[in-house]
């Protein structure tokens, strides 16, 4: 148990670092200038979005866009342009379903991730495959390398993978979003962290 443990944290770092690798460090979003007045809070910003002002939409959408391509990439990969803008348009029009505001980026992660996983799903361009060696980080090709890594994946092991090791989603959370079993979800993960964990040996 303790091996195992051990080895599942080893691939969480990996797969951590991995992603860093591909999309870089995450900056803040830019705030407005010092001479202008402050920004409205989230909820704020949400509720006067739901009511139509595009003003606060334009905000809205620069503000989630990032965080949602971060989402898509990973799982749909070639596709993830396409889905990062399905994605979007589907929290705009869903926008007013919004009750609690301060749940907007769970509520977000849920549209994105599903919406990265049916395109994936439906151009099929990925099946799971033995995988082979992988450059040490710092190489050059290691971007393209592991992408190659992530589409060897299924679609829905790319989700889980990202869903417990980057958003931090526990079990029980990410086999909601998902709408599998609790058991479904960790013999995905454990499948995809084995992978990487593969990938990733000297």
């Amino acid at each position: 148990m303790t091996r195992n443990t051990a080895a599942g944290r080893k691939s969480r770092g990996t797969f951590r670092r991995v992603e860093a690798s591909i999309h870089g460090p995450q900056s803040p979003i830019d705030g407005e200038s010092a001479m202008q007045e402050p920004p409205p809070s989230l909820a704020e910003l949400v509720r006067a979005a739901q009511g139509g002002d595009q003003l606060a939409v334009g905000r809205l959408l620069d503000l989630i866009t990032p965080y949602v391509r971060r989402l898509c990439g990973p799982i749909a990969l070639d596709d993830g342009a396409d889905a990062t803008q399905e994605a979007l348009i589907m929290v705009f029009r869903k926008l007013r379903q919004l009750r609690d505001t301060d749940a907007l980026f769970g509520w977000v992660r849920a549209i994105a991730v599903r919406e990265a996983v049916r395109h994936a799903t439906r151009t099929a361009r990925s099946q799971p495959a033995e995988l082979g060696e992988l450059p040490a980080p710092g190489d050059p090709q290691l971007a393209a390398d592991i992408r190659d890594v992530l589409s060897r994946l299924s679609p829905e092991h790319r989700a889980v993978l990202l869903l417990r090791d980057l958003e931090g989603l526990d079990e029980r959370q990410t086999a909601t979003l998902l709408a599998v079993a609790p058991g479904t979800v960790k013999s995905r993960l454990s499948r995809a962290r084995l992978s990487f964990r593969k990938a990733w040996q000297q």
